[in-house]
């Protein structure tokens, strides 16, 4: 098992972060809050890492901060919920809004998030509620970074990261359009990660 990854990161392109290691490249599937630090690309990063072995691939993903790896691994174990989903589920809400809403029995804001209907939100308060409190590490609080991708492809970048965390091509574009639209002469600026963030939060109105 691979706990952890300290090297450079040479490249950020939501969901997937490259990271090498005395020589080798790491393809990392990271929530989006790993976007929002402010790791430029070239700079030492640190992830807290999770493993995952399939007959077709070998799948490896990170945190920023061993709480949402222990918050994965939690998701990961509740039934219908795979590690593409968990991710999804990590980049659709923060952690401490996950948390509170398991612990409140919102699932009125869990299915907001995609992925995540009816039955599944009631499933995640049910199994996840008494495991919350064995959760090891803190929640990280984060906020907007730095640039994660070049400026002319910042939208396109977008838009393959919301799809991938399980958002419909449409429902994207239409997001992200509302955050252009908002950012009028100055959404040249935007990077990737900083586009997203702001969809999301569209998205989960």
């Amino acid at each position: 098992m691979i706990g952890r990854l300290r090297g450079i990161l040479i490249e950020a392109r939501p969901p997937q972060l490259l990271v090498e290691v005395g020589g080798v490249g790491y393809e990392v599937e990271a929530p989006m809050t790993a976007f929002y630090q402010q790791t430029p690309p070239g700079q030492e990063i640190l992830l807290h890492t999770h493993l995952v072995v399939r007959e077709d691939a070998q799948l490896l993903y990170g945190f920023i901060d061993r709480f949402e790896r222990e918050l994965f691994r939690a998701l990961i174990k509740v039934n219908g919920v795979g590690p593409k989903m968990a991710l999804g589920i990590l980049s659709g809400i923060e952690a401490a809004r996950l948390v509170r809403c398991i612990e409140e029995q919102d699932t009125t804001s869990l299915v907001r998030v995609p992925g995540i209907g009816k039955k599944t939100a009631e499933r995640l308060v049910i199994e996840m509620r008494d495991r919350i409190g064995r959760l090891e590490g803190t929640i990280a609080i984060t906020g907007a970074a730095g640039a994660s991708a070049p400026a002319g492809s910042a939208r396109q970048d977008a838009v393959a990261a919301l799809e991938a965390l399980g958002y419909r091509p449409r429902d994207a574009e239409q997001a992200l359009a509302k955050v252009l639209d908002a950012g009028a002469d100055d959404h040249s600026s935007l990077d990737s990660a900083e586009l997203i963030r702001l969809a999301l939060k569209n998205l989960a109105r």
